[in-house]
């Protein structure tokens, strides 16, 4: 006998396959709603025939998102940007798309509800990322004050955009920039550990508790790309960029990111975002409430980023 089903907003993403294969495996029945079914048809295999279904839905249209929530036991809002495109805004997507979802929820009768979320949500943040983050939060909650808000630090995983952007410059560029110095804690953590959290709350039913959800260590930025680097087995200079630069370089990004289908490389509200320490609060509930053992980057990343070494596979570690 299955668990019920749970629809999944932004199933498609990074951490949102992640998420449907924990819950397959746990048992439930998916609707995976996503903004174009024609590319995520990927998704159906991941479970039995008929275990993972498709539905167009889009969180910035509030029909699409009622007629997805039907009939569902659990509601799950991975949905979020990193940047801004279009009407793909901070303001649109993060806050009035997880408002508009957690209403819908609610007026379906759904008492089961997952908001992802991150590290570092403020509500007076400077960084437009992270201050609607804050307000998308306390938008669920009052639309639903028994909703469980998930905050993950910086995710890894063979799809990461992070791991992955900083070995793809190291092909090419002959340096590796150290935003204002590189003394920014990050606290990396696994994406399957990630899914593994969300669907543990699901199976539990959601309480109205926050979890930070940060990897095993902390590490320094300057030790993450020194990390990368010894994994890709290139040398490379670490080149100090004062945060003002580091601005200037965010402004750069943006003007890129104008361009047809190119993502800017960096903007200036991210640079604002790693000023801070993206690490578990000391008194925060965090993955050992939850009883989960965790990847560490060590164990998992060199699996994935062998493709940036010479000779990629073949490729033997110099003395």
């Amino acid at each position: 006998m299955g668990k019920g089903l749970v629809t999944v907003f932004g199933a498609s993403g990074f951490l949102g396959k992640h998420v449907v294969r924990s819950l397959v495996k746990d048992g439930w029945r998916v609707r995976a709603a996503v903004r174009r079914p024609h590319t995520a048809q990927d998704l159906k295999v991941i479970g039995n025939v008929g275990q993972v279904q498709l539905v167009q839905a889009n969180i910035r249209f509030p029909k699409s998102v009622e007629k997805a929530v039907q009939g569902s036991d659990a509601v799950i809002n991975l949905v979020a940007l990193l940047f801004e495109a279009g009407k793909q805004s901070f303001e649109s997507v993060h806050v009035r798309g997880a408002e508009t979802l957690a209403i819908a929820a609610r007026d379906a009768g759904v008492q089961n509800f997952v908001q992802v979320s991150a590290i570092g949500a403020d509500a007076q943040s400077d960084s437009a990322y992270a201050r609607t983050k804050a307000e998308a939060e306390a938008a669920v909650r009052a639309a639903m004050p028994n909703a469980d808000i998930m905050r993950p630090s910086v995710l890894f995983g063979p799809e990461d955009e992070f791991f992955n952007r900083f070995a793809g410059m190291a092909q090419f560029a002959p340096a590796l920039p150290l935003m204002g110095g590189g003394e920014t804690k990050m606290q990396p953590v696994y994406v399957g550990d990630v899914a593994k959290a969300i669907a543990k709350k699901i199976g539990q039913g959601t309480s109205g508790e926050t979890y930070e959800l940060g990897g095993p260590q902390s590490y320094s930025f300057k030790e993450l790309m020194q990390f990368t680097l010894e994994t890709i087995d290139r040398k490379r200079f670490l080149a100090p960029v004062p945060w003002f630069a580091a601005n200037m370089l965010g402004f750069m990004g943006e003007l890129s990111g104008h361009a047809p289908f190119v993502k800017p490389f960096l903007t200036r509200d991210q640079v604002k975002n790693l000023k801070l320490d993206n690490v578990v609060a000391d008194d925060a509930l965090s993955f050992a409430d939850l009883g989960i053992s965790l990847e560490t980057i060590e164990s998992i990343v060199p699996s994935y980023l062998g493709r940036f070494r010479k000779y990629g596979q073949f490729h033997e570690k110099s003395a």
